[in-house]
């Protein structure tokens, strides 16, 4: 058999087994209870009539013939000598045989059900109990147990057909309630379904209730959400990718072209440093969108070793000091250590210190110091600085401020997004502050290690 595809198919199979045992177990218990409770009626009855009679039967009032009870195939009479010969019997039980062998000496009184009495076809409840005053004979007490069975076994019927259409009747009701639940859960696999890769403005209904699905349908809407503004992310980063990639990659078809077309006229020397500069500069971008790539989808490592933060602003201040450009100050640069990626943070503070660079007037400043389990690196410049609506923007991809991109070899736009990206990995902040009278602060804290 195939097992249940669906959710609706599985909750009702499987409430309605559980409910049918539950039924069926239940049934049998009743039917049980009702005959043991019967039974002990009938019981309770044959005792009161021992009791009624034994002093008679003793003192021999009745003799031979003990005095008959109702139908006469519903209950007798007998006394059974020990060696198993009837003394005395009710008129109906005249020529049976004893119903139940005699009692052994010293043993009570005894209740079986026997169904070979001739009397009739049913099974007959037998009470056996010595006679008192010294005498070896057993007293024999019997009725019919045809209205017992009888009643057990229309309530067995009754509970045979009742149990499985109860059984039936949920089955069909939990299939109607199952669906007419999970009809918004369909709604919303239905469209979801549809929603096609230039549709992603579309969201599953919701409502005002706070149920799971109504739970369900606000976290799909805010997944769709994510989807959406992923996709319009990857595709922003494509385009500007591919805008940023167009730029060197002209320039360097421009130069073969004029150097192809006009072979006298291009120095070869000038063509090659001007094809290896726009190289350099297309591998730097490339290398910028690879690690942005990594970064975004989480696949680089992170290691977790102590990098002296020192050492690495240091080093970074020496080649900004040995391009010659700006003056460079890194007395505020004291001893501090953090964990993480020595190369990723190497790389946060060269772009640092290439954003001030690029907009320096004279002067580019290095700080570093440790306090109360935090470190604070600062790349400071006197440039034009950065107004306050724009110092949040700067750090998302492909963003150049006006001034930027008036200047030759204004970048990209994505350096400050990698030290973001990397700083945050780090479990770090960057922010950008003012300087007086002008210029930018750029400060970086990090966890030191403890």
């Amino acid at each position: 058999m195939r097992r249940p595809s669906t959710v609706r198919s599985k909750v009702t199979l499987l409430a309605t087994l559980l409910v049918a045992v539950m039924l069926s177990v239940s049934a049998v218990g009743i039917v049980l209870t009702q005959q043991r409770v019967l039974s002990h009626g009938i019981d309770e009855a044959l005792i009161q009539r021992a009791d009624n009679i034994e002093a008679d039967v003793v003192a021999g009032s009745f003799g031979a013939r003990l005095p008959s009870e109702g139908d006469p195939e519903d209950t007798f009479l007998q006394v059974v000598a020990p060696d198993g010969t009837v003394l005395a019997a009710s008129e109906n039980a005249a020529e049976l045989p004893p119903a139940v062998p005699a009692l052994r000496a010293g043993q009570g009184q005894v209740t079986v059900t026997v169904s070979d009495v001739p009397l009739s076809n049913g099974e007959f409840r037998v009470l056996a109990r010595p006679l008192g005053e010294g005498r070896p004979d057993t007293l024999v007490v019997a009725k019919n147990l045809d209205d017992v069975n009888e009643s057990v076994g229309t309530l067995t019927t009754s509970l045979a057909v009742a149990v499985p259409l109860v059984v039936a009747l949920l089955a069909l009701l939990l299939w109607w309630l199952t669906g007419r639940v999970l009809r918004p859960v369909e709604a919303i696999r239905t469209e979801v379904a549809s929603i096609k890769g230039d549709e992603l403005d579309r969201r599953v209904p919701t409502s005002r209730s706070d149920d799971e699905i109504s739970r369900l349908a606000r976290t799909m809407n805010a997944m769709l959400d994510r989807v959406e503004q992923a996709t319009d992310r990857q595709r922003r980063f494509v385009a500007d990718a591919s805008h940023e990639l167009r730029g060197p990659l002209t320039r360097i078809r421009s130069s073969l072209e004029v150097a192809i077309e006009h072979p006298g006229v291009m120095n070869t020397d000038d063509l090659c440093r001007d094809l290896l500069a726009d190289t350099v500069d297309l591998q730097k971008l490339v290398d910028d969108l690879l690690f942005l790539a990594r970064a975004e989808s989480g696949v680089f490592a992170r290691p977790h070793d102590v990098v002296d933060l020192d050492d690495v602003v240091l080093e970074e201040a020496r080649r900004l000091r040995e391009r010659g450009c700006v003056r460079v100050d890194t007395s505020a640069v004291t001893a501090a250590r953090t964990r993480g990626s020595g190369d990723d943070l190497a790389r946060a503070v060269r772009n640092l210190a290439s954003n001030a660079e690029r907009h320096a007037t004279g002067c580019v400043a290095f700080g570093l110091r440790e306090s109360d389990g935090r470190c604070e690196v600062v790349v400071s410049d006197d440039g034009p600085g950065i107004a306050p609506e724009d110092r949040m923007v700067v750090f998302k991809r492909f963003t150049r401020l006006d001034e930027a991109r008036s200047r030759d070899g204004g970048g990209a736009g994505l350096g400050l997004a990698i030290v973001h990206d990397i700083v945050t990995a780090h479990h770090g902040t960057v922010r950008i502050l003012g300087v007086e009278p002008h210029g930018s602060r750029f400060v970086v804290d990090l966890p030191s290690v403890e």
